[in-house]
């Protein structure tokens, strides 16, 4: 099993990664929580990693913090809850805020997220309210991200629609989006708005 590699970020296009470790690119899945603090392409980077082999699959996601992957996982155990769901959770709040949700017993904020109906959002908060508090607590980022995108609201709106996000909510999402802003933080400040509408 595969729980941590490091090597050269070749490229990154949410929620795709693509990492070299001594020549051997390995192509993961990351939530937006990661994507906020990788470094530009070209630098060394550091990911703690979650390996999933099927009968007719093999899937590896990539974290920043040991916080993300232990909520991608603990989350995964509440029925009905799958790897992509778990990605959007941690694409649409951060850990705290997300352990939150759950022990206010939030249904309202938590369905806001893709993928997530009023069912879910209550078995959530059912299954995991115990064990919320102990979510947060993992190591640092790394470095702030540089700019990187060509045209970043192109970007923001690809990725949010890869998240799930419908392309009549994405244009909605967008419309507050800052004049030269970088693409992380228009789909950061994007997804933080639906949480809180």
């Amino acid at each position: 099993m595969i729980g941590r590699l490091r090597g050269v970020l070749v490229s990154k296009s949410p929620p795709w990664l693509l990492v070299d470790v001594n020549g051997v690119g390995y192509e993961l899945e990351a939530p937006m929580s990661t994507f906020y603090d990788l470094p530009e392409a070209g630098r060394e980077v550091v990911l703690l990693t979650h390996h999933v082999q099927k009968e007719d699959s093999v899937a590896l996601y990539g974290f920043l913090r040991e916080s993300e992957r232990r909520l991608f996982r603990e989350v995964q155990k509440v029925t009905g809850i799958g790897a992509k769901i778990a990605l959007a959770i941690l694409s649409g709040a951060s850990v705290d805020d997300f352990a939150r949700l759950v022990q206010a017993s939030d249904v309202t904020a938590l369905t806001r997220i893709p993928g997530i109906g009023k069912k879910t959002a209550e078995r959530i908060v059912v299954e995991l309210r115990d064990r919320a508090a102990d979510f947060s607590g993992g190591v640092p980022g790394a470095a702030p991200v540089a700019p990187g995108a060509h045209d970043p609201l192109a970007e923001a709106g690809i990725a949010l629609q890869q998240l799930g996000y419908k392309p009549a909510e994405v244009a909605r999402m967008l419309k507050t989006a800052e004049p030269g802003a970088r693409a992380e933080d228009i789909i950061r400040k994007a997804l933080q708005s639906v949480l809180r509408s």
